[in-house]
């Protein structure tokens, strides 16, 4: 595909000014609905004419389509399919997910697998090469631009900033070993920071500049949307409501403290209560057993879900978000585990916002790969020369 700028262009030329009227016509394209050329034009600020020779030039590189329209509206420009595709990733403790996306960040194709819980980053980037290449030849040929790579720990220059959370990945600079390992220019990203921004641009909390995305498997961390950005703190802690103490003589958690969120509201907290009775009850096997009216399924939701609402407490005094939004696959229990979360939230939060929503991921299990995407395509700088795995 040719590139539209290959020189460098020297600030206020004529070749700078047109690289910079074609960036905004496709950030303008970059949205769900496609355009006309008169709209593109009124949007933009641009001259019709302008517009027009953007889009022929745009059209010749491969980079939009016209589509032929019909009656008032007329034909319509939006970006080609051949213009390329991006990629997300998101690791687990024990899995990768992998999806290929359009560059509207919509999915086009997704695999998961199961991975060792400590598979050295080596073998795990590996993984999701083989996943990515065996997706992308069942796709029209076109380049691959970008992929994002959502870790689940805090993120520091582009490393694990906490290995006990996260081992594997100790000393390992991932944005380094993933571009070296898929060939292609990545941003690294923690996990729960996708599910937020997923849930920001197209989910539950979509209305909103401010949100906090809570996202509750084996682990607990939090995504922060302010005023419609991604916050990541000093250093990237920003989110690790995981790792609150609510009681310094409770459980052991794998942090090395005593009594965080995480030991009473995650995946293995609820496992463990229900060992006495059911020693080998997956998650899924606990859901059904308190929908079919078990006590102490539903009390190991409740106890669960009241803590998280002290967690949640803590958080929505401190930043007074629009809305919290709860994922991951704890999320799966339902209002089993959000209605006594927001009655956990009311006790420990001012009465100013005792109210704030607490809603349910619209990407589900999805969010952090869903956000990946999205991240993704609009990381790419289309007049740049793409690069394909």
């Amino acid at each position: 595909m040719p590139s539209l700028s290959d020189a460098p262009r020297a600030p206020g030329s004529p070749s700078s000014l047109r690289t910079a009227n074609q960036r905004r016509v496709l950030d303008l394209l970059r949205g769900p609905d496609p355009y006309t050329q008169a709209e593109l034009a009124r949007v933009s600020g641009l001259a019709p004419a302008t517009v027009s020779n953007i889009v022929r030039d745009l059209g010749s590189a491969g980079l939009v389509e016209v589509l032929p329209g019909s009656g008032r509206r007329g034909s319509s420009v939006r970006l080609a399919a051949e213009a390329g595709y991006v990629v997300g990733i998101d690791f687990g403790h024990s899995h990768v997910s992998v999806a290929i996306g359009d560059l509207l960040g919509s999915s086009l194709r997704e695999q998961r697998r199961t991975l060792a819980d400590d598979l050295p980053h080596q073998q795990a980037l590996a993984t999701a090469d083989d996943m990515i290449r065996a997706m992308l030849a069942e796709l029209p040929q076109a380049p691959a631009h970008h992929a994002v790579l959502g870790l689940p720990a805090p993120i520091t220059d582009d490393a694990v900033g906490s290995p006990a959370i996260f081992p594997g990945w100790e000393g390992v600079n991932a944005r380094t070993a993933a571009s070296e390992a898929l060939g292609l220019p990545v941003t690294i990203e923690n996990d729960a920071n996708l599910g937020a921004f997923a849930e920001h641009r197209s989910g539950a909390a979509r209305e909103h500049d401010s949100c906090v995305y809570v996202k509750i498997s084996s682990g607990v961390g939090a995504g922060v949307v302010l005023q419609g950005e991604i916050f990541r703190g000093a250093s990237g802690f920003a989110g690790e409501i995981g790792h609150l103490t609510l009681d310094e003589q409770g459980p052991m958690c794998r942090c090395g403290s005593r009594g965080c969120l995480e030991a009473y509201a995650s995946i293995g907290a609820v496992l463990t209560l229900m060992a006495g009775q059911q020693p080998d009850a997956s998650l899924d096997d606990i859901i059904a057993a308190a929908g079919e009216g078990s006590f102490a399924a539903r009390r190991i939701f409740e106890d669960a879900g009241l803590h998280l609402g002290w967690g949640l407490a803590s958080i929505v005094n401190l930043l007074n978000p629009h809305v919290v939004v709860i994922g991951g696959d704890l999320a799966r229990a339902g209002d089993l585990l959000l209605e006594p979360a927001r009655v956990g939230l009311r006790r420990h939060t001012l009465d100013a916002v005792s109210a704030t929503p607490v809603l349910a991921s619209q990407h589900g299990s999805r969010a952090s790969l869903q956000g990946s995407l999205l991240l993704a395509a609009e990381s790419v700088d289309l007049l740049a020369e793409p690069v394909t795995p």
